[in-house]
Order: structure tokens, then C-alpha cells, then sequence
């Protein structure tokens, strides 16, 4: 059967009626009205002031050629022509008028109610009266059109080429066009030149901006005018130079529908981009006719049939039919209740730690896992064993085997529980012990890379914003900016509508947003006045990119392509690239680290590791800034908008390395009760050191105790009544110096209550309750040697000491409460150029 025959065969079929009749029911009448779009004629007019499909002409002087490609200013004739002249300046050229290139424009006969095209766009006549006029009458043409012995000819009828709509000139079957490219085409062909044939497949003449769909199929004409509608409203651009030699290939081929079109031969006769409008049009296609019933069947769905954003979810790798199986009835369970832009993404994820598991049955199992009522708990052990290896041998990561083992267990939990394993199901007669536990997870390390960013890093990340903006525009440096300030989520961030900023009853500004991952909208957080100002200048911004549209629609973030309108949020993905590169391109940020050298602790300045900055970071960030601002913990899991306190709790916990760190710092500045310094260099504390100073020593309110009858009492032992200063045990350091001062405080406030206020006690009991003279010169002395120290650092070091201090008495105050009140402190300051 021809390729034509085949057509028209598919076409009388109930189900190409059906399938073209699904495709005109969802193409829109004003999209055809906007190409215009005629059942008789099947041509699509591109129009020239569209956003998508619009076109301009060439700026030179007298060339009236299209301009259709990227931002390029020249058409390729007079790039090639400015080429040639040595590139002069811009403007110069574009002023010089050069020769027009001979268009194959059509048009009627200028002698009213001639049916016949005109030969050339000079004479504007048809060929009959230009030689009339020429030759005969040798006139004007405007005195040829009115002479009365002019007469109106009739047509000779339509081009005999399928993709043809132009008139016959003459006798001979085609246009003037397709009359030269026959000629060609015999000679090149000779005598096995199949005429018939070329009629069929042979392209329509191109004429600037419209394309011919006339000759094909139906389905074919649908499939094309509805993937392009699907473009236009995705803001995709597309131009006849890209879609003209697709509908060409599909009229070569001589297919039914454009989905038997091969992508990779189309590829290699055009230019790429040809091939990806195909793979849109096929999609568009395919996703229409599919529901989430039939696409369940498939080994690759397309996500955007269950309503999960676009993409594709695989389960091809998954060798075992019965667990592929029971994944996609798992994933279409778990699709639905996943949210925001990245409910593929999660669930993949989980799929290929799927796939572990079936390429450990592969590869263990004298089946290959086939036979599931095979299987047992030492598959389980084989698989959690070959995990291991592999995190052994550097192939995967501590943290990616957790998370592999750790989704496998949930997903094998979630397919028991949707009871896959009764009978006619995926997994009937899987065994009950072919399961994970919890305790089959491996323990996380107890410092997790990438939490909170140090204040040294935060400071560098912030002065070189600008650096961002010069590489990748004003956009992206707001979402980086706002991170930073706000604490959301990058999703969170990029997905803000234009009018995101509010004010509460005080005037204060409000940033409202939608928390995706816990599906609660219209959330409200405050910020300050120097945010605000960043927002404020965005909405500007946008406004003016975007004057005409409506407020309402348009994001505060929109990307830079396929999005004429505006309404269209920055991707994720797109942010995290671009973040990852201006970090790399960064110098190396230093910050103070603790180093053992020969039994010692020193600090020095390293390269901070660059891994460990990425989005999230800013979230984990701003939660310890205000944490070490003493924000109580229950305010701050409304600032987080956290349902538990304890997520809260997780992204500002003090770890132990970090403690110790700052431990070791401090103990560089410890003092005996004479004001003398114990070290004057740092050491470093081993873990026996550390527990031996936990049990060798007691806190007090002002440092620490040794003496052995107070430490086994629990310091409540002490043989001079708390005199500590006094004391040979006692030693304090550079942290408990407010405590000191406040201290000397209040012993200074009673010696002058009791000197003039208090008669009515014996001058035993008075001078019992006396702070003494030489407890004051003490604590003075002690605090002053303190101070002293202090000033001696360099300014770095001062820095160092102080953020040391911050997070040792954060971690003294968790554990033991001396019922002192606490102090709200400022946030630290990571931008110093902002005044609010």
C-alpha cells in the first residue's frame, strides 16, 4: 500500500475520527483566529507584533527581509554584506540602501476582476496583459488597467502540488515556482523522476511569515496546530524557520500522524531545534489523549497527566515485573499527595532507590528476584550488606546509603499498606519478613555538612552580591537577597507574586507567601524596612517590564524565557545553578578553624568549604542568627512557620564539634582567682580531657569549682560558703565576665544599703552580711586583668572570642539554669552597607 493510500486508509478509521476530533475540540477558535487560520486555503499566517510568534523586519535601509532568529539585529544577507565591509559602524550601515532581493511574492492581476496571478510584482499584471500591455497598447499601466479594450481573464485554475495554494499562469500544471523546481528535479532525477509523487511531497513556495499545511492528513494538521497552540501558551517562541521544515519532513514522509515521525532522523537533516518542536508536538499530543489510568500502564509517565507539574517518572529500571509493577500502583498513590513544583522530582527519587533494591536481587538471587515468594529476610540482608560495600568502596555516600535504605523502607511500608500483598495483587505471597526496620537505617553522622553558614561567610556572601547581579541580573540577586533576609524556602522564593508585600496594624511591613511543602497559604512573615525596600524596588521593576498586564498575575520573580506575559516564576533548578556557579567563582572565603599540631589547639584561617553554601543553607542561617539572638524557641517556630518544635529545634541545635570548638577558644582566656592567666596557648581537649573535666569540676555561677567535697556534693558542699574568689579551686574564663560584673554589681549595691538604710541588725549580723573590701578589690582586679587581655587581641581574634562566647554560654544556659533572666541580643550583622 503507497504512503497515500495508507493515509487515507487511517483516516476512514473510527479512531483517527476520534483522535482528530479530540484535537480540534481543544484548539481554540481565537488562536486560529489569531493565525488566520481558513479550512479552504490551510495556511498559518504568523503575525508580526505577537510576543511568541511575532517577526521584524531588517533594520537596513531599503531591505524589508524578516528577521526571525535569536536577538540578532541584521538579517543573514546584510550580516554577511556588514561582514564584508570590515564591520563599520551600526549606524552608518543601516543608512546605506542596498539592492533588494527578489521575493517570491504573489498577487493578483492588477486588471479588475482578472483571475490570474500577476507574473512579478513590478509589472503587476498577469502574463497575458503584460504582453498586451507592452506590446500592443504601450501605455501606462494605470492607462492600461483603464483602457476599454482590457478585459478581465479567467483562471487557469490552482497549482497541481498538494502543498501549493497559488494559480496556474499559464496551461502548464504548476505555478511559476513549482514549474522551476520540477525542471530541477526531473534533471537531477531523469527518467525515475516520479511525478505523481513530488505533487504529494514536495514543499509549498516559502514566503516570509506563514507556513502551508495544506496536503496532509487531518490528524497530521491537528497534531501540528495544537502543539503549537500549547507553545504559544507556555511562551515558547517559535518561528516559521523552524516549523516549516517540520511540516516539509511530515509531507515527505507520508505519515498518518506526526508521532510516527522519527526525532533522530529529523535531527540529522535540520537544525536541532526543528527535532524538539517535533517532541513538543508529540507530547502535547499524547498528553491530551492520556489519563491517569492509561498512562499507570506505561514503564515512563508523563507527570503533568496526575496533575504533578511536567517531566517524566521512569520504572524501566526496575527489572522485577512484580516490583515495577507495584512501584507505579505505589506512585500513582504517592503523586497526589505530594505538592509544589517538585512532587516528581521526590517521588523519583524514591524510584531509584527502588532501583537498588532490584538491582541487588538482580545480581544476588539465583532468579534475579523474579520469584517473590522466593525472597526473605536474608535478601534484605544481602541488599543492605551490598549498600554498605558500596558506601565502602566511595562508590555512593554515608548520606545516600541512609537515604537509600530509608526509602526503601518507607516505600515497602507504603505498598504493604495499600495492600499489594492480598492475593491478586502485585505482591501476593511476598514474604512478611522481607522487610526494613529502623534500626536498619545507619546512623547519621552527628554533624551534618551545610547547616548554618559562620557570620564570616554570611559577610563575604553578601558584599560580593553585586558580583552576582553583574553575572546573572537583578533577578536572581533579589531571590539570593531575600533567602538571606527572610529564611524561606527557594521554592517558596521564587514562586512570590508581585504584590507579596503587606503592612500589619502598625505599619510594619508583612511578607505574604504560600509554604508549599506544608500546603499552607497566605502565610505572613515580618520583616524589616531594608527588605522591604528590595521587594519594593523589584515590584518597580517588574511593572515596567511588564506595563500592560494585570498585577494580579504577575510574579515578583519571572523568568527570563518562554514567558512573555510575566506569570511564569524563576525554576528552582535555574536558581540553584546559577548560585552554584557565583559561589565557585568566589575567592576562598577564611574563617578562624581549630587545628591540632603536636598535642596542641590552634586557630587558624582556612578556606571555608565552598560545598556546604548552598539555598538551604540560608534557611538553617537565619534560624541560628535568631536563636543567638535568645528569639524564645516557640516565636521562632512561627518565624520557621514549623508545625513542630521540634523541626524548629533541629535547624538551630549548637552540635557538639561546634561546642568543643568554641570551648577551646575560651580556654585560652582562663583565669585563676588572682586574675592570672592558667594557658597562653590554646591545648587540645581529648575526650578523656573533656570527661575529665566533667567530673573533676562543678559550675558555679561565676566558673567552675575543683574542690573534691564541692564536685562530689554536686557543688552544693562548698566549704567557704560560696566565697569563690577566695578560693584556690576556682577558675573562671572569659565567658563568665558579664556575670562577674553583674556580680560586682550587686555586691556594691548591698555594701551601700547596708551602710545607709539597714539599723535595726547587730553589728555581728551586720558586718556577716558586709560584702568585704577585699572580695570587691578581688573581682575588680579580676574583671580589669580580664579586659585587659581582651584589648591585647587583634581585632580578628577579639571576633573570634566573642562568637566563641555567644555559643558557650548559648550551650550553658540549655543545660543549667541559674534562674538569671535572660536578654533579648541584637541579630548579628551580615549586611553592614544596609541602615535598616
Amino acid at each position: 500500500m503507497s504512503g497515500l493510500a495508507s493515509i487515507a486508509a487511517n483516516q476512514d478509521s473510527p479512531e483517527q475520527g476520534v483522535e482528530v476530533a479530540r484535537l480540534w475540540a481543544a484548539i481554540d477558535s481565537d488562536f486560529l483566529e489569531l493565525l488566520g487560520w481558513s479550512a479552504e486555503r490551510r495556511y498559518v499566517f504568523f503575525p508580526q507584533d505577537h510576543p511568541v510568534l511575532g517577526w521584524r523586519r531588517c533594520p537596513v535601509a531599503a531591505c524589508d527581509t524578516v528577521v526571525y532568529r535569536g536577538q540578532q539585529t541584521l538579517c543573514a544577507h546584510c550580516r554577511i554584506r556588514w561582514e564584508r565591509e570590515g564591520q563599520p559602524p551600526m549606524d552608518e550601515f543601516l543608512a546605506i540602501e542596498r539592492i533588494k532581493l527578489r521575493r517570491a511574492r504573489t498577487g493578483r492581476c492588477a486588471v479588475p476582476q482578472c483571475q490570474r496571478p500577476w507574473g512579478s510584482s513590478t509589472s503587476r499584471l498577469c502574463s497575458a496583459h503584460h504582453n498586451q500591455r507592452v506590446s500592443i497598447l504601450k501605455v501606462s499601466l494605470d492607462q492600461f488597467v483603464a483602457h476599454p479594450v482590457v478585459v478581465a481573464l479567467p483562471s487557469f485554475g490552482p497549482c497541481e502540488v498538494a502543498a501549493c495554494a497559488r494559480d496556474k499562469p499559464g496551461n502548464a500544471p504548476y505555478c511559476d515556482g513549482h514549474r522551476n523546481n520540477w525542471r530541477n528535479f526531473r534533471r537531477h532525477n531523469g527518467e525515475d523522476a516520479d511525478e505523481m509523487r513530488w505533487r504529494i511531497t514536495t514543499s509549498a513556495i516559502s514566503i516570509e511569515a506563514e507556513a502551508s499545511l495544506r496536503g496532509l492528513p487531518d490528524r497530521v494538521v491537528a497534531e501540528i496546530l495544537f502543539g503549537l497552540q500549547q507553545r504559544v501558551a507556555q511562551g515558547v517562541k517559535t518561528s516559521p524557520v523552524t516549523l516549516r521544515p517540520l511540516i516539509d519532513h511530515v509531507r515527505a514522509e507520508q505519515v498518518a500522524s506526526i508521532e510516527e515521525i522519527d526525532p533522530g532522523r529529523l535531527n540529522r537533516r535540520f537544525d536541532v531545534k526543528v527535532a524538539h518542536v517535533l517532541t513538543k508536538f508529540v507530547t502535547s499530543a499524547r498528553l491530551l489523549r492520556a489519563t491517569p489510568e492509561t498512562e499507570r500502564h506505561k514503564d515512563e509517565w508523563n507527570v503533568a497527566v496526575f496533575g504533578a507539574g511536567s517531566g517524566t517518572l521512569r520504572f524501566d529500571a526496575i527489572s522485577q515485573s512484580w516490583l515495577r509493577e507495584a512501584a507505579k500502583i505505589w506512585a500513582a498513590n504517592d503523586l497526589p499527595r505530594r505538592r509544589g513544583r517538585q512532587a516528581k522530582g521526590s517521588c523519583q527519587v524514591k524510584i531509584k532507590s527502588l532501583t537498588m533494591l532490584s538491582s541487588s536481587l538482580r545480581l544476588q538471587c539465583p532468579d534475579h528476584g523474579d520469584n517473590l515468594t522466593a525472597l526473605s529476610r536474608t535478601d534484605i540482608t544481602n541488599f543492605l550488606n551490598r549498600i554498605a560495600f558500596l558506601r565502602a568502596e566511595g562508590t555512593i555516600t554515608l548520606l545516600y546509603q541512609i537515604r537509600v535504605v530509608r526509602d526503601v523502607k518507607q516505600v515497602l511500608a507504603g505498598m504493604r499498606a495499600l495492600g499489594l500483598t492480598r492475593p491478586g495483587q502485585p505482591l501476593h505471597g511476598l514474604h512478611e519478613d522481607f522487610v526494613l526496620s529502623t534500626d536498619d537505617i545507619p546512623d547519621e553522622p552527628e554533624e551534618r555538612a551545610g547547616r548554618d553558614l559562620p557570620i564570616e561567610v554570611m559577610r563575604t556572601l553578601c558584599a560580593n552580591l553585586d558580583t552576582l547581579e553583574a553575572r546573572s541580573g537583578t533577578d536572581i540577586r533579589v531571590v539570593i537577597e531575600l533567602m538571606i533576609d527572610t529564611g524561606r524556602r527557594l521554592e517558596e522564593i521564587c514562586q512570590l507574586p508581585l504584590d507579596c508585600l503587606d503592612y500589619d496594624e502598625q505599619g510594619q511591613p508583612v511578607l505574604v507567601y504560600d509554604n508549599f511543602k506544608a500546603n499552607r497559604n497566605g502565610r505572613r512573615l515580618p520583616i524589616n524596612l531594608a527588605t522591604a525596600s528590595v521587594i519594593q524596588h523589584q515590584q518597580a521593576h517588574i511593572r515596567a517590564r511588564f506595563p500592560h498586564e494585570p498585577a494580579g498575575q504577575l510574579k515578583l520573580l519571572p523568568r527570563l524565557t518562554k514567558n512573555p506575559h510575566g506569570t511564569v516564576a524563576f525554576h528552582t533548578n535555574t536558581c540553584q545553578g546559577i548560585h552554584r556557579d557565583w559561589v565557585a567563582s568566589l575567592p576562598d572565603i577564611l574563617v578562624p578553624t581549630t587545628v591540632h599540631e603536636g598535642g596542641k589547639s590552634v586557630i587558624t584561617m582556612l578556606p571555608f568549604d565552598k560545598k556546604r553554601i548552598f539555598p538551604h543553607a540560608y534557611r538553617h542561617t537565619y534560624a541560628q542568627r535568631h536563636a543567638d539572638a535568645g528569639v524564645a524557641v516557640d516565636v521562632l517556630r512561627e518565624l520557621m512557620d514549623h508545625r513542630q518544635l521540634s523541626t524548629t529545634q533541629g535547624y538551630y541545635r549548637v552540635g557538639e564539634k561546634r561546642r568543643r570548638e568554641a570551648i577551646d577558644r575560651v580556654t585560652t582566656m582562663q583565669f585563676d582567682r588572682h586574675g592570672n592567666r592558667i594557658w597562653r596557648e590554646a591545648k587540645a581537649l581529648l575526650d578523656s580531657e573533656h570527661l575529665r573535666r566533667a567530673v573533676g569540676e562543678v559550675a558555679v555561677p561565676y566558673g567552675s569549682c575543683s574542690e573534691p567535697t564541692n564536685v562530689a556534693a554536686g557543688g552544693g558542699e562548698c566549704p567557704v560558703r560560696f566565697r569563690c574568689v577566695g578560693c584556690a579551686h576556682f577558675s573562671t574564663d572569659v565567658s563568665y565576665l558579664p556575670d562577674l560584673e553583674a556580680y560586682l554589681a550587686d555586691l556594691l549595691r548591698s555594701r551601700e544599703r547596708l551602710r545607709s538604710a539597714f539599723d535595726a541588725a547587730d553589728d555581728w549580723a551586720k558586718s556577716e552580711a558586709m560584702p568585704s573590701d577585699e572580695e570587691i578589690g578581688r573581682i575588680r582586679r579580676l574583671i580589669a586583668r580580664i579586659e585587659t587581655d581582651v584589648d591585647e587581641l587583634t581585632a580578628d581574634n577579639r571576633a573570634h572570642i566573642s562568637d566563641a562566647i555567644a555559643i558557650v554560654r548559648r550551650a550553658r544556659n540549655s543545660v543549667v539554669g541559674l534562674g538569671l533572666p535572660r536578654v533579648r541580643q541584637p541579630l548579628p550583622t551580615i549586611r553592614p552597607d544596609r541602615s535598616a
